[in-house]
């Protein structure tokens, strides 16, 4: 039987052409280590799950994240118990805005306020959650006096100025 002449170091014997053993092995290792990398990838994928832009970001950049996301839900009817699409009450934003950048709140503002996700913080900065009372909550935005959130029945999201007899009584951070 005679062969074509074959790719890589050959040697004639016999009238055939011989691969030498080390140009086999190098291919079929390289072919191994290939599919060696991909099985990997796959499995780390299968386990792990798909890499995310915000499992990459930092606490902080999400947070600016959920904040945005949260404002973009503007003029959104005020539903008891709701956590989106089409309406939300207002912790029920809240958990969604925060949900959605890979941080794991309570549902419920008085399950919120007694959870290790927030701390107290004195200096409240954009994204930040503030509490009115023990039974509402909203997000901070960048402008002092200004916190955005769901009011009651028969509100829109949207921004909420506060007063004298309307203002937050405590801000938690996010962790």
């Amino acid at each position: 039987m005679r062969l074509k002449r074959p790719a890589g170091r050959h040697r004639l014997v016999g009238g055939e052409h011989v691969v030498h053993l080390r140009c086999v092995t190098r291919r079929v290792m390289a072919a191994s280590a290939a599919a060696l990398a991909v099985a990997l990838a796959v499995a780390l994928t299968v386990v792990l799950g798909p890499a995310r832009p915000a499992s990459a970001a930092t606490a902080s950049v999400r947070i600016a994240w959920a904040a945005h996301w949260a404002a973009a839900q503007r003029g959104k009817p005020y539903v008891y118990g709701g956590i989106g699409p089409y309406g939300y009450d207002c912790s029920g934003l809240v958990y969604t805005a925060y949900r959605r950048y890979g941080f794991a709140l309570p549902r419920t503002t008085y399950s919120m306020l007694g959870s290790w996700h927030l701390y107290r913080v004195y200096h409240p900065m954009r994204g930040d959650l503030a509490f009115y009372g023990s039974g509402h909550v909203e997000i901070l935005t960048g402008t002092w006096g200004v916190t955005f959130g769901m009011l009651h029945t028969g509100t829109v999201a949207g921004y909420h100025h506060w007063s004298a007899s309307w203002h937050p009584t405590a801000f938690y951070r996010v962790r």
